[in-house]
């Protein structure tokens, strides 16, 4: 039994990644199907502008119709009860987002602006569609 030498087998540990790429696939193939329908609004026909654009995180979106309607959010808050809304949300020192319609006067832009201000609210971003190039 010297002769005789003892072979020791060596487990082989390779993952499969076949299914796993095939599952993320489909997952992205889905996502990138349903993505654009989660992003629902109201409908404003913005103004063209240069600039930068603005990273999605959670803001206060606040949007005014061409019928000067105001939306907080998606939720309709009448021009009087919007510096009352504003107040009690200015302790989480958020970030506001304001999207007019092109064919709102800018009296009303302007307005609304100063009770985002009067509010406590330092951080106001105006949204514009990019201008295409000549």
């Amino acid at each position: 039994m010297a002769g005789l030498k003892l072979r020791r087998r060596s487990s082989i540990a390779d993952i499969n990644v076949t299914p796993l790429v095939d599952v993320m696939l489909v997952l992205l193939i889905i996502f990138m199907i349903t993505a654009p329908m989660l992003k629902q609004g109201i409908d404003v026909n913005l103004p063209k502008a240069k600039g930068r654009s603005l990273e999605e995180t959670d803001k206060i979106n606040i949007v005014i119709t061409k019928d000067e309607k105001i939306y907080v959010n998606d939720k309709i808050i009448p021009k009087d009860g919007l510096p009352d809304f504003l107040t009690n949300l200015k302790d989480s020192n958020p970030t506001v987002i304001l999207r007019a319609d092109k064919d709102v006067p800018y009296g009303l832009v302007a307005e609304v602006m100063g009770e985002i201000k009067a509010s406590g609210i330092e951080k106001i971003g105006m949204v514009t569609e990019p201008k295409e190039p000549k």
